[in-house]
């Protein structure tokens, strides 16, 4: 099926552009649109062409308000549009709610309508939250600790109610996201880490270093949702939750650290040891996604994820000690947009 129609939303954040050259690959007579508010549309950091050259088409508009067209011929649509982490949940909690949880769901029953025949979704592995026995599996008990873990448990059980024989819907709960892109973020553990490292020579870990964390990079998401949006419903059923990674990838903070510590040395590494309990911690099991999608298994790992950060930080000549406070953390971005008078606080642009 390389002449797909597929719809990409949120295409201009993180995870975006690697799933446009994961798609331009696999099915390269597919027709890609991107779909996205542009909140991050500047925040490139690559030296090469724009990704989005790969699209046939680039619309943009706030998620809220997808206009009918958009949908027209479309077979899949991959959902990226999203308040994308904790710190901005819990700053637009409103927000979140209407957009990560109401819109995505508007957007599957449009799609729907328009005679989509897959949607898939990126949930998160956040929606376990703390776990301190074994590992999560996709019927274990959820635990979601903020407003954007909320969100996408409320939109995973309103998705159901959509699938069936003519209508695949897949919730994706992805690992902690981490890797190069084109719009990298710096504010995910293992891209922090890596920054902190080159930046500043030094590794603060703000918590005691243990709590659990799957990670997965960010090419191996768009490999799972290439998947995803092909697979037949007799793998996996018209409607599915699958937790995507590998069992290899759950780590403690402390060692995400001493991984980037390895791949440079000299770096210190510093552990608040007196830290309040990260309330977030917990390990996943993927051997559903194995049994499910054995072709599309991630082929990333630590060490050469850190390599991949080092080196693509290094080639944008990246060395900002102060990088918290820049575009690449999304809240600041949302934050300075605001105070600039370009969105309000509902997010929508003035």
């Amino acid at each position: 099926m390389n002449k797909m129609k597929i719809l990409i939303t949120g295409n201009l954040g993180y995870i975006g552009p690697n799933v446009i050259r994961q798609l331009r690959q696999s099915r390269p007579d597919a027709e890609l649109i991107g779909y996205d508010t542009a909140f991050f549309a500047n925040a490139v950091t690559t030296i090469d062409p724009l990704p989005e050259r790969e699209l046939k088409a680039q619309y943009f508009g706030d998620v809220r308000a997808i206009p009918e067209f958009v949908f027209a011929g479309v077979d899949a649509v991959i959902h990226l549009a999203a308040v994308s982490n904790d710190p901005m949940g819990k700053a637009y909690e409103d927000v979140t709610m209407q957009v990560n949880h109401l819109a995505s769901v508007a957007v599957a029953r449009n799609a729907k309508k328009a005679g989509a025949k897959a949607f898939v979704y990126a949930s998160s592995c956040s929606v376990y939250g703390f776990a301190e026995d074994d590992a999560r599996t996709e019927t274990s008990s959820l635990n979601p600790l903020t407003a954007y873990a909320r969100s996408k448990v409320a939109t995973e059980n309103d998705l159901k109610s959509l699938a069936g024989k003519d209508y695949t819907v897949t919730c994706l709960r992805f690992s902690t996201a981490c890797g190069m892109s084109p719009r990298l973020r710096l504010d995910l553990v293992l891209n922090d880490f890596v920054a902190s490292a080159i930046a500043l020579k030094k590794i603060n870990i703000l918590s005691d270093g243990t709590p659990w964390r799957p990670l997965i990079n960010t090419k191996d998401m768009a490999r799972a949702m290439d998947w995803a949006i092909g697979r037949d419903t007799a793998n996996g059923g018209p409607y599915l939750i699958v937790n995507v990674g590998t069992d290899s990838w759950n780590y403690q903070v402390k060692d995400l650290a001493l991984a980037v510590q390895r791949a440079m040395p000299g770096v210190e590494v510093s552990i608040n040891k007196n830290a309040a309990p990260d309330k977030r911690s917990y390990r996943v099991d993927f051997s559903l996604f194995r049994k499910l999608a054995p072709q599309h298994q991630p082929i990333h790992d630590l060490a050469g994820t850190v390599q991949e950060l080092k080196s693509g930080l290094e080639a944008i000549g990246f060395a900002d000690a102060n990088f918290r406070e820049s575009r690449l953390i999304r809240l600041k971005m949302l934050n300075n947009l605001k105070a600039s008078g370009y969105i309000g606080d509902d997010l929508h642009w003035k």
